[in-house]
């Protein structure tokens, strides 16, 4: 299911669907290697590995040249992005861990500090699912691919978000690590 979403939002095989390809698969295996690791998550593998493969749906729409995506919208809204196009698709648990991904999660608080082009509202990840994609992916990022972050590393990119977000994946490590 999800490799058609990819190639209908996607279509060229071209450098940005090959990192976003390669990043999705480095996040859903590690959420796979979690669950395999700890059978006693009660999650749905199958939902799981779809959520990571898609989780960064929507980054084509941003400007983020860097990681070859050239639209037009602001990088931080991609999870909303990919959330809209899987509302349109039928997906709600899926939009739920695309907008619910980035950083360890954004609160309301964050977004009106901050300043944030978002939506104005907690965007923090409730169920396993949405825990486990957001946790997986602070260990990948876009522009060094085939790179795995240590925890520490994980943890100092998320400073930028807030404390309350390093502190919330420092839980997630104790709880999936």
């Amino acid at each position: 299911m999800f490799q058609e979403l990819i190639d209908k939002y996607y279509p060229a095989d071209d450098a940005l669907r090959q990192m976003l390809v390669m990043h999705s698969r480095q996040v859903a295996d590690r959420a796979l290697l979690i669950v395999r690791r700890h059978p006693e998550l009660a999650v749905d593998v199958q939902f799981l590995e779809e959520a990571a493969m898609l989780h960064d749906i929507g980054i084509f729409q941003c400007d983020a040249p860097g990681i070859h995506c050239y639209g037009t919208e602001p990088y931080i809204r991609h999870g909303i992005l990919g959330a809209q196009l899987m509302r349109s698709e039928g997906l709600p648990r899926h939009a739920r861990v695309c907008e619910r991904h980035t950083g360890a999660g954004i609160t309301l608080e964050e977004i009106r500090a901050q300043q944030l082009p978002l939506p104005e509202q907690d965007f923090l990840p409730e169920t396993l699912e949405e825990q486990i994609v957001c946790y997986a992916d602070k260990f990948y990022s876009k522009t060094r691919l085939g790179q795995e972050k240590t925890v520490a590393e994980a943890a100092r990119s998320l400073e930028k978000f807030g404390a309350e977000g390093v502190h919330r994946f420092l839980d997630w490590v104790a709880r999936f690590e």
